[in-house]
């Protein structure tokens, strides 16, 4: 297990909106510079104007909301929210640990919610990025929400081929060339999702759900809920070792 040392609109479009009043703050920046350079009558006024615009964005993520296949909690919800089994996975995708976890179990999961046996939400936080030399961990799980936005139907296929291929802690992390490629290998083809990977419109977000997500006691990944009871048994680690786990929580 990797310890940790140290929730209404969509989360997603919440996200965007305020990487969007970012750049508009940027832009009205340097629009006054440049008002500044042409004319030095009313300099006071445009930074003024600058300055009030500025106060009004944010570069924090707004709380998040339900919708779509992302929870109020920032989860990654895959199957039927009615299920009788709810099965939530916190991971950070630079973990090895969790790599094994997904190793062992990801088609376990993969099947239980294709076959409405259970709904699986993944928790991916980025608390891991001091194990690469680029911020892989909050890259990556910026691509998570990317990828779940544009098509959840693919999104366990994309989790499993980027444990496959996690690189190793202490070292670059994949880049986000390499990240897009792992995309489209796994079909997520629309241009946006490469913009979205590139663009890293959700990091603040990831930030926040990281924050949150520590603040409420999770102290290692993988941490493994079934029912919102923490599973601490070797199943996490055994080979299907959560489909009998599931099916008697279904009982």
């Amino acid at each position: 297990m990797t310890t940790v040392s140290t929730g209404k609109q969509n989360p997603l479009a919440a996200a965007e909106a305020a990487d969007k009043r970012r750049k508009i703050a940027i832009q009205i920046g340097v629009a006054g510079v440049l008002v500044a350079l042409v004319a030095a009558i009313g300099v006071g006024i445009a930074v003024n104007r600058s300055d009030d615009d500025s106060s009004g964005s944010s570069s924090v993520a707004q709380l998040p909301a339900t919708g779509g296949s992302v929870t109020e909690t920032g989860t990654v919800r895959i199957g039927d929210p009615n299920a009788k089994v709810k099965v939530r996975v916190v991971a950070d995708l630079q973990c090895p640990a969790c790599k094994q976890f997904e190793a062992a179990n990801g088609e376990a999961l993969a099947k239980a919610a294709a076959d409405g046996t259970a709904v699986v939400e993944y928790q991916v936080i980025s608390f891991l990025d001091k194990a690469s030399t680029n911020q892989y961990s909050s890259r990556a799980a910026n691509a998570s929400f990317c990828v779940a936005k544009s098509d959840p139907s693919k999104y366990q296929t994309w989790l499993q081929t980027m444990f496959a291929k996690q690189p190793a802690e202490g070292g670059a992390g994949l880049s986000n060339e390499q990240l897009v490629q792992i995309a489209t290998e796994v079909g997520y083809t629309d241009p946006a999702v490469a913009t979205c990977i590139n663009d890293k419109p959700y990091n603040d977000y990831i930030t926040q759900v990281t924050q949150q997500t520590l603040s409420s006691g999770v102290e290692s990944t993988p941490s493994v809920f079934i029912n919102g009871q923490l599973n601490q048994t070797d199943a996490i680690f055994t080979k299907d070792g959560l489909a009998s786990v599931i099916a008697d929580a279904a009982k």
